[in-house]
């Protein structure tokens, strides 16, 4: 008896699973025809539902395939796709100042591009990467050119195409990528500064821990300034956190790598306390990480510590490193009196 019933059991048990991967599977595609529908109709409103748009890109699944993204990506940053730039001309880059960076840069981004593409298909997009950043540069001659920038412009080109993303590419650099352009890295750095305050908040032992270690935020230096392109392994999730950050607030990166972080608290906390042990560690990203909750981790940390809050705690913790400076300068000057 005992073994019929283990038998019948054994038996049951995958078509029960069968059953539920099945409806699972079913539940999903319901899910994404419902939003596919929801897009259309904020797509078709007159005018344009953007704010729906944006929910639909924020929300599990973001905005689900490159063919919809050619269509919202545009809505999202308020671009004319009647009015879109003409291709750039050869003239673009004689002269340029920045002409060979770029192409060493682009060069070197071999990886960025479809695994199985052809040589010629690939060496077709390089082209045109180059030229949608020099158009970018030429248009804006108060953005500077700096090395990342042209994993955002990759993405970017291989979703929606060339002229429509030196269209894209301009409204982004002139507003969520403007910091990162300027001609030094001050900015930049500033910007950094918002990820220790969002930690110390959430995570004081966390924050604490770090901060004895002297780690500082240069480990996610390369994540803000790329979008995370250039340290993401799959295209899929990099698409997908571009759907997040071209709908919400230009620091939303800061608050996914704030997201990111809190995440990897276990791994921190078991590392060796100091400098290079944690920056190793905290510089690779995991290939699993789990995407979704991290965006709605990061949408709440964003909640929870608003930038003007942030900006607030960046400059005070700029203040005290300053004056611990000057402190220890004049510490050591006095010392040479005595």
């Amino acid at each position: 008896m005992s073994g019929r019933r283990s038998r019948r059991n054994s038996v049951t048990a995958p078509g029960n699973g069968s059953s539920g991967g099945r409806r699972g599977g079913a539940e999903i595609e319901s899910k994404k025809k419902r939003k596919q529908l929801v897009i259309h109709q904020a797509l078709n409103a007159d005018p344009v539902d953007v704010k729906t748009l944006r929910q639909c890109a924020v929300s599990e699944g973001g905005l689900l395939s490159d063919e919809i993204r050619r269509k919202v990506w545009p809505k999202l940053l308020n671009v004319n796709v009647y009015a879109l730039p003409s291709k750039p001309g050869k003239d673009i880059r004689e002269g340029h100042k920045d002409y060979s960076q770029v192409v060493m840069d682009v060069q070197r981004s071999l990886r960025r591009f479809p695994s199985g593409m052809r040589a010629d298909q690939r060496a077709v997009l390089q082209e045109q990467l180059i030229n949608v950043i020099l158009y970018v540069l030429q248009r804006n001659k108060q953005l500077h050119y700096y090395q990342g920038y042209h994993d955002i412009v990759v993405t970017i080109l291989l979703v929606v195409g060339e002229r429509m993303a030196s269209a894209l590419m301009e409204i982004l650099s002139s507003h969520h990528l403007r910091d990162f352009m300027d001609p030094t890295m001050d900015s930049t750095k500033h910007i950094l500064n918002y990820l220790m305050p969002i930690l110390e908040q959430v995570k004081p032992d966390l924050h604490d821990f770090m901060h004895r270690a002297e780690l500082g935020t240069i480990f996610a230096l390369s994540w803000l300034i790329t979008w995370y392109g250039h340290v993401l392994s799959e295209f899929r999730h990099t698409v997908r956190l571009y759907d997040f950050f071209l709908a919400s607030h230009p620091l939303m990166p800061v608050y996914l790598a704030a997201a990111i972080v809190l995440h990897r608290e276990r791994e921190v906390l078991q590392c060796e306390c100091d400098m290079p042990s944690l920056h190793q560690l905290l510089s690779h990203i995991p290939a699993n990480l789990p995407y979704e909750r991290l965006i709605v981790s990061a949408g709440e940390l964003y909640c929870r510590c608003p930038p003007a809050q942030l900006a607030r705690q960046a400059a005070l913790q700029l203040h005290k490193r300053i004056v611990a400076e000057v402190t220890r300068c004049l510490v050591k000057r006095m010392s040479l009196y005595r």
